[in-house]
């Protein structure tokens, strides 16, 4: 802010943020998101986790691994001082259940969820749900949602269950080398059918790591789609940042340096 402005930003209310892929091997990334927590989060009313926090989470008795306990009582460290946190579960760490939730002290929401915050009705997702495009992720994510698929992959001990993860995640990370951008983006049929069926006109997710704000006109109106950034901080070219919402009901963007982005909607 300039020196020639005549007043100071509304306080925030909310704060957005998704895909940090958090994991012991990416300190400065940690140590990032526990920053944002005492700094950002602890001076809000609500936080919102809208996915991939973990780069991978294989049940909650994995919550004995100090690193995953560490974040987890973090988290709970912004919700002891009053502030509400959200959870929805993205595709890293959607087998999050009751005990992380407890010990972390947030609330999960279905994805997707409708919240009203400083006289705003907003639509909140991770997104991956609207990757329709990406036929071989959908029919994978339809398996792995189904509760009894997760009640027999939670049944096997925990070691086989990462193992299992880290398979899945090469083979992952491999298919994607021969996928291009836009069949890994949202579909915008399938954005569109989002808003259509929560009745909103602003959509804020993640997933896709192509942070931006889209503006699509719609009968006498605008459809406003927030994409939010991941998170790296172990690499030259950081990348990182996060959604905030004032209690004047403004949305702003906001990148890894905590500089404000302004946007220029496409």
């Amino acid at each position: 802010m300039s020196a020639t402005d005549s007043h100071q930003p509304a306080a925030t209310v909310a704060l957005f943020i998704s895909d940090l892929h958090l994991q012991a091997a990416h300190p400065r990334t940690t140590q990032a998101f526990l920053d944002f927590l005492q700094t950002r989060a602890m001076q809000v009313q609500q936080l919102y986790l809208l996915g991939d926090l973990f780069e991978y989470w294989a049940g909650d008795d994995d919550l004995e691994t100090p690193y995953n306990s560490e974040i987890a009582a973090a988290i709970r460290q912004v919700s002891a001082a009053g502030v509400q946190v959200f959870w929805i579960a993205g595709n890293r760490d959607f087998l999050v259940g009751d005990d992380f939730a407890q010990a972390a002290g947030l609330t999960m929401l279905p994805d997707p969820s409708v919240i009203s915050v400083a006289g705003r009705r907003l639509a909140i997702a991770h997104g991956d749900a609207q990757c329709t495009d990406d036929l071989a992720y959908m029919q994978f994510r339809a398996q792995v949602r189904q509760p009894q698929w997760q009640a027999q992959f939670l049944a096997l001990p925990l070691a086989q269950r990462k193992a299992i993860i880290a398979g899945v995640r090469k083979e992952s990370q491999e298919e994607q080398r021969h996928k291009t951008m836009e069949i890994m983006d949202v579909n915008a049929e399938a954005v569109n059918a989002l808003f259509d069926a929560t009745a909103t006109s602003t959509l804020i997710h993640g997933h896709t790591h192509r942070p931006a704000c889209h503006q699509t006109p719609h009968d006498n109106g605008v459809r406003t789609r927030y994409v939010l950034p991941d998170w790296e901080y172990d690499i030259k070219a950081q990348r990182g940042g996060w959604i905030a919402l004032d209690v004047a009901g403004v949305i702003r963007r906001f990148g890894h340096d905590g500089q404000e982005i302004l946007d220029d909607p496409t």
